[in-house]
């Protein structure tokens, strides 16, 4: 596979048709790129009536001519990039969704959280295919009923953030650059960066404390954590205790990053991260990749976590119950 090479990637492919990828999809089929989205739930509705996104300061609809829809892989077909927005509870499917998706040259791209995803897709794929984004970004899937509009589907995005690109185990090359130029004409701020592993203990110091603490702390949204002044001191703690095992690592975390996170926190508003959606709609719950593996790797480091070990033991039962 050539990781240089900067001819045009002609054919996108979403795989796991969520809040997640149906944003970063339709923009980018609004831009104007070949997007293909591979849906379930949702097929039907999409396919009659669109897709509809709204932004912070503006609203666009995609009509189902605008779209390209399928219901699986062999649908679509062998595509230029395949964007893994699938939630890593699905992880078992890997090879039976994407494989028919795949030429000789298909760069895969993980946008999915925590630790864990880019080895698994590596193993079965071959680290040379395997590249990842992290979406620092507030977003969510309407549920049917919760738009006034009769449209197919509606995302919500209430803060567009930024989506940060690596390659896996290897510097950023002038294609995973093209790939996020794709990005930025499409109106999304995308920077690349020469280590995925750090920008994944970095995603991890929000996703740690707000996806576990909105669950354990009794199914609250992040405005509730911040405004309770202990929730707060206990999301800054654990955010503290990532840093240290991302430092075992070799990852440096500043304490002005931590602050940082906590005050782009405040003004989201009744924010529902991703967990607590999933919690609620007794979805399983990406419980092992966000807490379990940070876990398991600052044990294996000797790093002391244990507000993190009380947390993922407290995800473990709530989740179960459910």
């Amino acid at each position: 596979m050539n990781t240089t090479t900067t001819s045009p990637c002609k054919k996108i492919a979403i795989v796991g048709s969520g809040a997640i990828g149906c944003y970063y999809g339709a923009r980018l089929a609004r831009a104007g790129e070949n997007v293909h989205f591979l849906m379930r739930s949702d097929l039907a509705a999409v396919r009659a009536r669109g897709l509809t996104v709204t932004l912070p300061e503006e609203k666009f609809h995609l009509a189902p001519e605008q779209l390209h829809t399928a219901a699986t892989p062999k649908e679509i077909g062998p595509c230029d990039i395949v964007l893994v927005a699938l939630k890593t509870t699905a992880n078992a499917s890997f090879r039976q969704l994407i494989t028919p998706l795949l030429h000789a040259d298909t760069a895969i791209i993980t946008l999915q959280n925590g630790l864990g995803s880019d080895e698994q897709l590596a193993a079965a794929f071959g680290p040379e295919r395997i590249f990842g984004a992290l979406c620092f970004i507030c977003v969510n899937r309407l549920a049917p009923g919760d738009s006034s509009e009769a449209t197919g589907s509606t995302i919500e995005c209430t803060s567009t953030g930024t989506i940060s690109f690596g390659e896996y185990q290897r510097p950023a090359t002038e294609r995973l650059r093209a790939i996020a130029e794709k990005f930025t004409r499409a109106g999304i701020k995308a920077s690349v960066h020469d280590n995925l592993a750090e920008l994944r203990w970095r995603k991890l110091i929000w996703n740690v404390p707000f996806n576990g603490l909105a669950i354990a702390a009794g199914g609250i949204t992040t405005d509730k954590i911040m405004a309770d002044p202990a929730l707060e001191t206990e999301s800054r703690a654990l955010m503290h205790e990532i840093a240290a095992a991302a430092a075992a690592h070799g990852f440096t975390i500043s304490g002005s990053f931590i602050e940082k996170q906590l005050d782009t926190t405040r003004p989201m508003g009744p924010y529902k991260p991703s967990s607590l959606i999933d919690y609620l709609a007794h979805r399983e719950v990406e419980v092992e990749t966000i807490w379990g593996e940070p876990l398991r790797r600052a044990r294996a480091k000797n790093v002391p976590t244990p507000r993190l070990a009380l947390l993922y033991a407290l995800l473990r039962a709530l989740t179960a119950r459910r």
